[in-house]
């Protein structure tokens, strides 16, 4: 189950760890040598806002998750490189079974998905069995085969106001976001207790000290965010919508509660605005990074292209109990 290395297909005898010290062309190098390995393997590469800026920018496809589903379900490419954490990775094999999927490093995990193990979650549902259960894609495979429905934060009221008024509904992992979707849909949800620590090391009170010094910034959060720190936001939406949001309002300072990754972009898309990350509780850190997703590195990117390692396996099985849930979100829009 999950991600599994084939040790003695894939590598060629080759372990992860020494796959990840083989050699690599000079820092100037990288780039072009990963635009012709993409090109020479017909490969495309998706990412996620989250990723290192340079990694971005070599993305043929860059988007929140459920832009990156379903860009994994129309890709056409032989391979699919995703620049992401793995529970991406995952969903782009269930997707697509048949084609390599890899991803740069494979310990590129997830706080939120590792909040729900499956074998506890399993006895969770058994306490409901007349729920639905919807599940927030940042989940594993295992968890996705035990679901109903999927949804992202871009599109989790949309799939909650789908189902009935009178049925049951289990939300999980993220008890922050289902909260949030109670409060939106007026509907009483089962709730899984498990969070994000990168949307969770938020500071409400360096918040609202930074309010203070900025008098004309708005606040904008992801609804991963606890309560506290959506209740004070002028705005609250997916990491596309935060976007959208940045791009066609009319203020010009944004305080921005969500992984600092996405700056990059919203700099570019409106490059006359000032973006601040909003503080976090760790007075090391100046705003909230995640280290899974920071793990990818254009290094990586390339031996991932040149030795296609490592590898997302899945049990076909369990690829096809997954895949329903997937579907049924994807059919929605």
């Amino acid at each position: 189950m999950g991600i599994q290395p084939d040790l003695e297909t894939a590598t060629s005898k080759l372990s992860i760890r020494g796959y990840l010290n083989l050699p690599v062309p000079p820092k100037e190098e990288l780039v072009s040598e990963i635009k012709r390995l993409k090109k020479e393997k017909n490969a495309v590469l998706l990412a996620h806002y989250y990723q290192n800026k340079e990694i971005q920018e070599l993305a043929d496809y860059l988007g929140d998750s459920l832009y990156l589903a379903k860009a994994a379900a129309k890709a056409e490419a032989d391979m699919i490189v995703f620049a992401g954490v793995h529970f991406m990775a995952e969903t782009a094999k269930i997707i697509n079974p048949t084609k390599k999927v890899v991803l740069p490093d494979l310990k590129a995990g997830c706080s939120l998905a590792d909040s729900c193990p499956p074998t506890d979650f399993k006895k969770f549902k058994e306490l409901h069995p007349d729920a639905i259960v919807v599940t927030y894609i940042n989940c594993s495979a295992d968890i996705k085969a035990l679901s109903d429905i999927v949804c992202t934060s871009s599109n989790a009221i949309k799939v909650i106001e789908s189902i009935p008024k009178d049925q049951k509904i289990i939300f999980a992992p993220d008890k922050n976001l289902g909260r949030y979707l109670i409060k939106e849909t007026g509907r009483d949800l089962i709730l899984w207790d498990g969070a994000c620590i990168v949307h969770e090391a938020f500071s409400f009170e360096k918040i609202i000290t930074l309010f203070k010094e900025h008098p004309k910034a708005k606040f904008i959060a992801h609804p991963e965010s606890e309560s506290q720190v959506l209740d004070v936001a002028h705005y609250v939406g997916s990491t596309s919508g935060l976007l959208n949001f940045v791009q066609e309002d009319d203020a010009n300072e944004y305080i921005v509660a969500t992984e600092a990754g996405i700056l990059h972009e919203m700099q570019k898309r409106a490059p006359n605005k000032t973006f601040i990350p909003a503080p976090v509780e760790d007075d090391t850190c100046a705003c909230s990074e995640c280290a899974f997703m920071k793990l990818n590195t254009l290094e990586k990117l390339y031996l991932c292209l040149e030795h296609e390692l490592p590898e997302i396996l899945l049990d076909e099985e369990l690829m096809i109990k997954a895949r329903l849930p997937i579907e049924r979100m994807l059919e929605l829009g």
